[in-house]
């Protein structure tokens, strides 16, 4: 009985106070909006240029000179081997390659219709085997293809070893011959050695 009292009580107090509360609400929104303040007016003034600015003109730098022109190389024709109609071999004359020379032996394994030899390209004597005064030969297999091309290079044998094959090889791989022809066509050439003689020009 005695908390009904009290929850009455206490709904009756929270109900005058939101009257209060509403009162207050409906009151200020009969208020006038309040007056906007003063508008800031701001007077931009932009002087005008002064006449008497000297203007600096840039000046470009002066263009470079030109690069130099490389001095002219002559190109060096390949040397011609001098073919043998018989198609029995060929001899190649010694070379002076600054104090060495090297020999190029005749290609074995050629026959009748083979292939002969159009161009041949002097091997270059190693630097530092010419220092050491070192000579020797280097015996070499290869395959003439159906254009006239040197491929599968191979050192049969060396005297010495490893000294001069690097030259060797790549000089033969720039070789050029007219190849073998059977029935009007081209054929490869298997089998065929060379042997390069590396000597130093006593004179």
């Amino acid at each position: 009985m005695g908390r009904l009292i009290i929850s009455i009580l206490l709904g009756g107090v929270i109900a005058f106070l939101l009257f209060i509360v509403m009162a207050e609400l409906i009151s200020n929104s009969g208020r006038p909006p309040p007056e906007a303040g003063k508008t800031v007016v701001i007077d931009i003034v932009m002087s005008t240029p002064d006449d008497s600015t000297q203007l600096r003109q840039r000046v470009p730098p002066p263009p470079p000179p030109p690069p130099k022109q490389p001095p002219k190389i002559e190109p060096v024709e390949p040397d011609v081997a001098e073919v043998n109609t018989d198609g029995l071999g060929f001899n190649m004359p010694s070379v002076d390659v600054g104090g060495a020379s090297v020999n190029i032996g005749s290609v074995g394994a050629m026959r009748d219709g083979d292939a002969t030899p159009i161009v041949r390209i002097e091997p270059k004597y190693p630097v530092q085997a010419a220092r050491d005064g070192k000579e020797g030969w280097v015996k070499l297999s290869f395959t003439i293809n159906e254009v006239g091309g040197v491929e599968d290079v191979t050192v049969i044998d060396a005297d010495p070893k490893r000294v001069f094959d690097r030259e060797a090889r790549r000089a033969l791989g720039k070789w050029k011959y007219k190849p073998k022809i059977e029935d009007g066509k081209p054929m490869k050439q298997f089998g065929l050695t060379v042997q390069l003689d590396f000597k130093l020009d006593q004179s």
